[in-house]
């Protein structure tokens, strides 16, 4: 099967290739959730955002892949989730790259209500994994200490299982899109052992899009940033004091903002921000 615009959300979730975690390819929030196909999709904060053509080619992708290669991981186990079904909701969908090339964690957004992945951190791996990159997106509890939980668990199950995945774990990167990029910048403050995982290192590069995260340390990882001026909450002057603070400091950061554009425009198709993800990726190899 090929997947359309007209594609419902239910023919996707009980496609037989995608059991048991076809659900998780949608937020699991419902009431953050709206429509019915691909072609009509819509979530909270994103409204007309959404790229229904991306949507597409993600599922499709998945599709394809899922019939030769395992494409979605728990990071918890099955004593773990019965002790906590909310670890259910969680795991690893893999877009993956060339053997041995270095691997990074995509985290989207949803304001700890929901996960967006559909929108934003699916189709960023998606564009990152044709890159050659392995590409981890997460699915993470909608709450802010818990999701740092299930990053830093995410980032212990890669490096434990790299052999198996193929991955490079050296000069790693965490990417986040708002509620996703506050993720991505405390575990790049702060390390995997603070949110209950094994100590591992610090991701070579963090990469956040507009968010009102402004919290850092003096060991923080270089950092590559967007927004767009016309965020509607104005997180465009928060990344922007940040950064300055992040320089003033010696520490490494860089942030582009793209004039008129609003929150959450992902990766920002027909738009002046459309291809910053190669922007931010040669920014990640500059310094791994």
């Amino acid at each position: 099967m090929v997947y359309t615009l007209n594609s419902t959300f239910d023919e996707i979730i009980s496609d037989p290739s995608f059991v048991p975690f076809g659900r998780l390819i949608f937020p699991v929030h419902k009431e953050h959730l709206f429509g019915s196909t691909l072609g009509d999709l819509r979530m909270t904060f994103y409204d007309n955002l959404i790229c229904a053509e991306d949507t597409v080619r993600v599922v499709n992708y998945l599709k394809s892949e899922a019939d030769s290669r395992t494409v979605f991981y728990d990071i918890y186990s099955e004593e773990e989730k019965a002790l906590d079904p909310e670890k259910a909701d969680t795991g690893l969908f893999y877009f993956q790259g060339a053997p041995g090339k270095p691997f990074a964690v995509t985290c989207a957004g949803g304001g700890f209500k929901f996960v967006g992945a559909i929108h934003s951190s699916f189709p960023l791996s998606l564009e990152l994994s044709n890159m050659g990159y392995n590409v981890f997106a997460l699915i993470y509890r909608a709450d802010a200490e818990k999701a740092c939980e299930d990053l830093a668990k995410a980032i212990e199950f890669i490096f434990e299982h790299a052999e198996v995945l193929q991955v490079e774990t050296k000069g790693y990167s965490v990417w986040g899109e708002s509620a996703g990029a506050r993720m991505a910048a405390f575990i790049g403050s702060y390390g995997t052992k603070k949110y209950g995982a094994k100590a591992f290192p610090r991701p070579a590069a963090v990469i956040m899009q507009y968010t009102g995260h402004s919290d850092f340390t003096e060991n923080d990882p270089p950092t590559y940033a967007n927004a767009g001026s016309n965020d509607l909450w104005h997180l465009d002057r928060a990344m922007a004091e940040r950064e300055k603070k992040m320089k003033a400091a010696g520490l490494v950061s860089e942030l582009t903002v793209y004039d008129r554009l609003p929150h959450g425009y992902a990766l920002g198709r027909g738009t002046a921000a459309e291809g910053w993800h190669k922007k931010a990726a040669a920014f990640w190899e500059a310094h791994r």
